[in-house]
C-alpha cells in the first residue's frame, strides 16, 4: 500500500485541509512554527556553551543584568504595539487596508521619535554613569561596561521600532513568519560567535557589538522584504501618518502598558536583584534554569500564538463554541507538557552536565525545582490571559497588574536576605505576583465565556 493512500496519512491530509477556515490556520501556523521554534531552541543551547567559552560565567552574567537594565525602557512603548496588534487585527477582518495602514504608520512615527529622543538622553547620562557600582563589578570592568551599555542601549532603540513588523504578522495570525524572523537573527548571532571564538580573545563588548548588528541587520531586511512584498499595502509612509489616531491604539493600548510595565518589574528586575544581592554569577545560574524550562513554555506558545488573534475574530462573529474547543485542547496541551517538564526536572542536573560542561556553572536542585513549578503556573495561565488580551477584556488583569510588582519585589528581597534563598527566591517571588495567571483569568474566562457576564468581566 502506497503512503498517500494510508488510513493515517488520509487522517491527517484532512486535518490541515478539512474544517474551519481559522483553525487551518492555526494549525498551519504551528506546524511551521514547531519546526522553527525546534530550531530556534536548538541554536540557543548550542550557542550559550560557545559564549560560556569565550567569556566566563561572571561576564555573561554582566551582559545579561545588562540586557535586563536597558530592557526597562521598554515602557517607553506606553502599549501602543500591543494596541496596534489588536487594532490592526480588526480593521484587516473589517476589510479596511487604508484604516490598518494609518494605524501602521502612525505606531512607526510615534515609536522612531520617541525612541530617539530617549537614545539622544541616553547617551549624555551615560557619561555620568558608573556601571561598576551599578552592576556590583570590579571597577577595572567599567571602561569596557560603559561601551557595552551604549552597544546594547542603541540596538534596544533599533529593534523596538524595527520589531513592529513583528506585531504586524502576529495580528495577521502568521506567528510563524515572525518566528522565522528571529531564528534568522539567532543563526547569524551563532555563525558570528563561532568566528570570534575561533579568530579572537574574550572580550564582552566585541561579543555585544556582534549580536546587536545582527539582529538590527535581520531586523532591518525583513521591514525591507515585507513592505515590499505581502504587507505593500500597509507599508508605513509619512502621508499616512495621522496622530489622531493615536487615541485609539492608546485606548487599549495604556491598559496594556500597565500590564507590560508589571512584566518588564518582573522579567527586567530578577536578573538586576540577583546581581545587586547576590552576585553576576549567580545571574548566569538562574539564566540557565530560565533557559531550560522556557523551552517548555516556547512550545506552549508555539501552539497558543494564533490565539490571540484568532480569538479576536472569533469573539466578534459570536463564534463561542470555537472558543471553548481551543481552550480545551490547550488544556490538554498543558497535561502532556507537565508530564515532560517533570521528566526534565529528573534528569536536570545531568542534562546541565552535558550541555555546558563539568563544573562550569553550579546549580542546585531547589532552583531548578521552583523554576519547574513557575513555568508550569505560566503555562496554565497563558491561554485564559491570550484569550482575554484578543477580545480587550484587560481591566481586571489591568488592576492586577498594578498589585503584582508591590507583591513581587518585596517577596523576593526578603526571601533573599531574610531567608537567603538565594536565586530561587525570584522563581517563588513571581509564582506567589503571578496571581492573575493562575487565578483572575481562569475566573474572567469562565465569567465571560460560560455564563455570558459583561460589565466588568469582559472590559
Amino acid at each position: 500500500m502506497k503512503i498517500k493512500d494510508s488510513i493515517v496519512y488520509q487522517s491527517f491530509i484532512k486535518q490541515f485541509t478539512q474544517g474551519h477556515e481559522r483553525s487551518l490556520r492555526a494549525k498551519r501556523n504551528i506546524i511551521s512554527s514547531l519546526l522553527i521554534k525546534g530550531s530556534s531552541i536548538i541554536i540557543s543551547f548550542v550557542t550559550l556553551p560557545l559564549v560560556l567559552n569565550y567569556i566566563d560565567a561572571s561576564s555573561y552574567g554582566i551582559w545579561l543584568t545588562l540586557g535586563s537594565m536597558v530592557g526597562w525602557f521598554a515602557f517607553f512603548d506606553i502599549g501602543l504595539t500591543q494596541g496596534l496588534r489588536n487594532r490592526f487585527a480588526v480593521a484587516k477582518a473589517e476589510g479596511n487596508h487604508e484604516l490598518a495602514q494609518t494605524y501602521v504608520s502612525t505606531t512607526y512615527a510615534i515609536l522612531s521619535i520617541v525612541f530617539f529622543l530617549v537614545w539622544i538622553i541616553f547617551i549624555v547620562v551615560n557619561n555620568f554613569l558608573d556601571w561598576s557600582k551599578i552592576l556590583n563589578v570590579s571597577s577595572d570592568l567599567k571602561p569596557e561596561v560603559t561601551i557595552l551599555a551604549i552597544i546594547v542601549f542603541t540596538y534596544f532603540c533599533f529593534t523596538f521600532v524595527l520589531k513592529i513588523i513583528t506585531t504586524i504578522l502576529t495580528a495577521d495570525q502568521q506567528p510563524a513568519s515572525s518566528s522565522l524572523i528571529d531564528l534568522t537573527g539567532q543563526v547569524l548571532s551563532m555563525l558570528i560567535i563561532i568566528i570570534l571564538v575561533k579568530t579572537t580573545e574574550g572580550s564582552l563588548v566585541k561579543l555585544g557589538f556582534a549580536l546587536c548588528l545582527s539582529t538590527v541587520a535581520v531586523l532591518l531586511g525583513a521591514n525591507l522584504f515585507l513592505f515590499a512584498g505581502k504587507y505593500r499595502r500597509y507599508r508605513p509612509m509619512i502621508s499616512k501618518v495621522d496622530f489622531s489616531y493615536t487615541k485609539y491604539l492608546l485606548n487599549l493600548g495604556v491598559k496594556f502598558f500597565i500590564i507590560q510595565l508589571a512584566a518588564i518589574i518582573q522579567f527586567q528586575t530578577a536578573q538586576i536583584i540577583i546581581a545587586r544581592n547576590l552576585g553576576t554569577s549567580d545571574v548566569t545560574s538562574y539564566h540557565i534554569v530560565f533557559k531550560y524550562f522556557n523551552i517548555l513554555y516556547m512550545v506552549s506558545n508555539i501552539f497558543l500564538a494564533p490565539f490571540w488573534s484568532a480569538s479576536t475574530e472569533a469573539y466578534q462573529k459570536g463564534d463561542i463554541q470555537w472558543i471553548k474547543n481551543a481552550i480545551k485542547r490547550y488544556n490538554q496541551l498543558n497535561l502532556l507538557l507537565f508530564a515532560v517538564s517533570i521528566i526534565m526536572l529528573v534528569f536536570s542536573k545531568d542534562f546541565y552536565r552535558l550541555w555546558l560542561g563539568e563544573g562550569k556553572v553550579t546549580i542546585l536542585f531547589s532552583l531548578s525545582l521552583w523554576g519547574f513549578i513557575y513555568y508550569n503556573i505560566m503555562m496554565f495561565g497563558a491561554k485564559y490571559v491570550f484569550f482575554l488580551n484578543g477580545i480587550s477584556a484587560l481591566r481586571i488583569q489591568f488592576i492586577a497588574s498594578l498589585i503584582s510588582p508591590f507583591v513581587y519585589i518585596p517577596t523576593a528581597l526578603l526571601l533573599l536576605t531574610k531567608f537567603h534563598l538565594g536565586a530561587q527566591a525570584l522563581f517563588i517571588a513571581s509564582v506567589v505576583a503571578n496571581f492573575n495567571g493562575y487565578f483572575l483569568a481562569p475566573l474572567q474566562y469562565h465569567m465571560v465565556i460560560n455564563k455570558n457576564k459583561r460589565g466588568i468581566w469582559s472590559k
